[in-house]
């Protein structure tokens, strides 16, 4: 009787502290922070350097857990502070699933289907854009603020 007892007042301890949980689950807002809206890349200077040598930066997905968003930072120019260029790391005739693989120490990817691309034929994001804050940082802007 006393082994009965104990399994019955632990089963209605579970249903009570389930039907707590549920409870207080149902009535609670989800809400996501994604945390900081803007990367910062680093000084314009050594970032433009390093593309000339060795072809677009690549960030795997810096909004997403999805891996579906890697950003693809290109500059084209003299001017290190102007230039700059954002892609999604997939070809602009293409869904997000096929992903690019750079060709390395070049401006030329290939895609999913083998294809030979160069950078600008990738996906240009309306959603992602590089600023240059006081001509000498490069920030990524993941705010979804179009570029102005």
């Amino acid at each position: 009787m006393p082994i009965l007892a104990g399994i019955a007042f632990f089963a209605a301890l579970g249903g009570i502290t389930w039907m707590m949980a549920t409870f207080a689950t149902d009535r609670a807002e989800v809400s996501v922070d994604a945390g900081n809206r803007t990367f910062v890349v680093g000084n314009v200077s050594d970032i433009a350097q390093s593309i000339r040598e060795n072809g677009p930066v690549l960030f795997p997905d810096l909004r997403d857990a999805s891996g579906k968003r890697s950003i693809i930072i290109e500059h084209n120019g003299t001017d290190d502070a102007k230039g700059w260029q954002a892609y999604y790391a997939y070809p602009a005739d293409k869904t997000a699933d096929c992903l690019v693989t750079q060709i390395e120490k070049t401006h030329t990817f290939t895609d999913c289907t083998g294809r030979t691309l160069q950078v600008d034929q990738l996906q240009a994001p309306l959603d992602v854009r590089p600023i240059v804050e006081n001509k000498t940082t490069l920030l990524i802007d993941l705010r979804g603020t179009p570029a102005p």
